[in-house]
C-alpha cells in the first residue's frame, strides 16, 4: 500500500496548494501551472487522489522534487512537515545536537536562543497552516451540495464520508502541533472564505477544546484500528491524539485529564495493536511491512523513489553517521552519511549508560574514541554517537536509494501508549499500578533488559527516564520536558541548554516558540507569545 498510496500523492499536491491558500500563511506556490478544480474532480478517482494530496503535506515539500518547497522562500529540509516538527521537538532539548551551525536556524535551536526570524519556525508555522489550508479545501470540494452539483453516486458519497474524517483529523493534527509548539494559531476552517480573509487568532483554551471536539466528531465515522489502508487514519490515531491533549491538559489548559488520557490509552491497549518483539524493526526501511507494522499506529511516510523528501528519518540516519565509528554503508546510506551531523549529549549518554539500560537493545550508543561532552559543537569528534535508525530492511537488505530513506517516521506508537497509561497511573488519573509496572516491563523485556521493576520503583523520575530510553529521537522531548517541569528553570539543565557549554536555567517563556514575524506581519490578528 505504502508506494500505490504515495503515487497518487503528486497528482493533485500542487492543485491543493493553488486553491487552498490564505494570507495567514504569507506563502506563495512556486509554479503557477494549475488545471481547474471541476477538471480534477470530473472523475471518481480523484476524491482519493485528493485525499492522497491532503496526506502528502506531511512527507512532500512540492511537486518539483525533494529539493524543492511550495512555501516562497524557504528550502525543502525547512519547510517539510516531519523534520520541522523533529527539530523543534528534538535540538532544543538534551537528545540532539546539529553539528553545521551554518545551516540556517540551527545554532539557534541547538543553543535554545531563537528568535522570531528563525527560518524553521517559520517553516513548521507555514507548513502546520498549509495543511489547514489543504484540509478546509478538500472539505469544500466534498461537502454535500457539491458531491450532488457533480452527480457523485451514494456509494462513492459513503466513501467520501470517511475520507473527510481523515482530513478533519489532519487538519486537528496541525493545530495541535500548533498548540504544543507556538500556544496559538490563526483559526480558520472550510466554513471561512477563500483568498484574503485574516483568519482569528485561537489561544491554547480555544484550540485544545476545537481539537477535542473534532476528534470526538470523526471517532464513529473512522475505520477501527488497523483496518484502514496503511498510512492512513484510523480509529487509533484519534484515540491517540485525543490521549496526547488529555496528557499534556496540565500545560495547555491547567487542567488535569489524566483520568481522561488512561480511558483513551485503554482502548488503543484493548485494540488490534502489537509490541514488535525487535526494538530495532521500528526503526528500518520496511518498518511499513515488518512486525513494526503493528505497533505502528500512524507513521509519516517516506519512501527513496516515490516520495523523495528530507524528512526526520533521512534526517536521522544520514546525521547519525559519518564519523569514522559508524560510516553509513551499514545502515543503508552513502558512506560518510552526512559527516556527524547529529550527536547526543552527556546527559542523555549518562542515562543510557547507567548500570539500568547499559546492555538494554534501545541504547545504540557509540563512544569508542570520543568524548562524552560536545565541548565545541562545530567538532564532530565530541559527543557520541547513535545508531538506532537505518535504510536497511530488517532482512539486512538496502533501502530503495542511498541517501533518501524508505523509513517511515512512527509518529505514533503502542510503546509510547503504555508509557502514558503508567504516566496517568503516577499522576493520580485511576487505572492499575501493577498493570503500569507490567507495561514497563514489557518494554524493558523486549529491548532484552532484566532489570525489572517492582511497584515501589514506579514514579514520574523513572517515567521520564523509560521515555527518554524508548522514544529518544521520535519527536517527543521537548513536550516531555515541558510536562515534567524540567525544559525552563534550572532544575534540570544540559549541555547547551541556553548557549552555555555546561548548561543554564531557560526563561519560562521559552516554553512555547514566538509567532514567526513573518506570519505576524501576514496577520494582524495574530499576536506575539511573551517574552519575544
Amino acid at each position: 500500500m505504502k508506494k500505490r498510496q504515495l503515487l497518487l500523492i503528486t497528482s493533485c499536491f500542487l492543485l491543493l496548494f493553488i486553491v487552498g491558500c490564505t494570507n495567514d500563511l504569507n506563502i506563495l506556490p512556486e509554479d503557477e501551472n494549475t488545471f481547474l478544480v471541476d477538471d480534477f474532480y470530473n472523475s471518481p478517482e480523484a476524491y482519493k487522489q485528493g485525499l492522497a494530496g491532503v496526506y502528502g503535506n506531511l512527507t512532500l515539500t512540492s511537486s518539483q522534487g525533494p529539493g524543492e518547497s511550495n512555501i516562497t522562500g524557504l528550502d525543502a529540509g525547512t519547510s517539510q512537515y516531519g523534520r520541522g516538527l523533529w527539530n523543534l521537538q528534538e535540538l532544543t532539548t538534551d537528545e540532539a545536537k546539529w553539528t553545521w551551525e551554518n545551516d540556517p536556524g540551527l545554532r539557534d535551536l541547538n543553543r535554545n536562543i531563537w528568535t522570531s526570524e528563525n527560518v524553521i519556525l517559520r517553516g513548521f508555522f507555514g507548513r502546520c497552516m498549509t495543511q489547514v489550508s489543504f484540509a478546509n479545501e478538500y472539505l469544500r470540494q466534498t461537502s454535500d451540495e457539491i458531491l450532488q452539483s457533480r452527480g457523485v453516486s451514494e456509494t462513492l458519497k459513503n466513501e467520501i464520508v470517511i475520507y473527510r474524517a481523515e482530513v478533519r483529523f489532519l487538519r486537528a493534527l496541525a493545530y495541535y502541533h500548533m498548540m504544543d509548539l507556538f500556544g496559538k494559531a490563526g483559526f480558520i476552517t472550510e466554513e471561512d472564505p477563500v483568498g484574503a480573509y485574516q483568519s482569528p487568532q485561537y489561544d491554547r483554551f480555544e484550540l485544545f477544546e476545537y481539537i477535542e471536539s473534532e476528534l470526538l466528531a470523526i471517532l464513529p465515522t473512522l475505520k477501527d484500528p488497523l483496518q484502514n489502508e496503511y498510512a492512513r487514519v484510523d480509529k487509533g490515531a484519534a484515540w491517540m491524539l485525543l490521549a496526547k491533549i488529555y496528557l499534556n491538559a496540565k500545560v495547555y489548559i491547567q487542567e488535569d485529564k489524566y483520568a481522561e488520557c488512561l480511558e483513551y490509552c485503554e482502548k488503543i491497549i484493548a485494540g488490534e495493536y502489537i509490541l514488535a518483539p525487535n526494538y530495532s524493526n521500528i526503526f528500518k526501511a520496511d518498518n511499513n511491512s515488518n512486525n513494526a507494522r503493528n505497533e505502528i499506529i500512524f507513521p509519516i511516510i517516506s519512501d527513496g523513489i516515490v516520495s523523495q523528501n528530507y524528512g526526520p528519518t533521512t534526517v536521522a540516519v544520514n546525521g547519525q553517521v559519518g564519523s569514522l565509528e559508524s560510516n553509513g554503508s551499514e545502515f543503508g546510506v552513502t558512506s560518510g552519511g552526512w559527516g556527524g551531523a547529529l550527536r547526543v549529549t552527556r546527559q542523555f549518554s549518562e542515562t543510557m549508560l547507567n548500570g539500568n539500560y547499559n546492555a538494554d537493545d534501545r541504547n545504540t550508543i557509540i563512544s569508542a574514541n570520543r568524548t562524552i561532552e560536545i565541548t565545541n559543537i562545530s567538532n564532530n569528534g565530541t559527543g557520541y554517537v547513535i545508531t538506532k535508525w537505518s535504510n536497511k530492511t530488517s532482512s539486512g537488505a538496502n533501502g530503495s536509494a542511498n541517501e533518501i530513506v524508505d523509513t517511515d517516521f512512527p509518529l505514533f506508537r503502542l510503546a509510547d501508549v503504555y508509557m502514558m497509561y503508567a504516566e496517568s497511573v503516577v499522576r493520580g488519573g485511576g487505572g492499575s499500578t501493577a498493570t503500569a509496572v507490567n507495561y514497563i516491563n514489557q518494554l524493558r523485556a523486549r529491548s532484552n533488559n532484566n532489570n525489572t521493576i517492582s511497584s515501589s520503583d514506579l514514579n514520574l523520575d523513572l517515567i521520564l527516564k523509560e521515555r527518554l530510553v524508548e522514544l529518544h529521537w521520535e519527536g517527543h522531548r521537548r513536550q516531555d520536558l515541558i510536562r515534567f517541569n524540567k525544559y525552563t528553570g534550572g532544575s534540570y539543565n544540559w549541555s547547551w541548554k541556553g548557549n552555555s557549554v555546561s548548561g543554564i536555567p531557560l526563561d519560562n517563556s521559552r516554553s512555547v516558540f514566538p509567532i514567526p514575524s513573518a506570519s505576524l506581519a501576514a496577520n494582524p490578528n495574530l499576536t506575539q507569545n511573551q517574552g519575544y
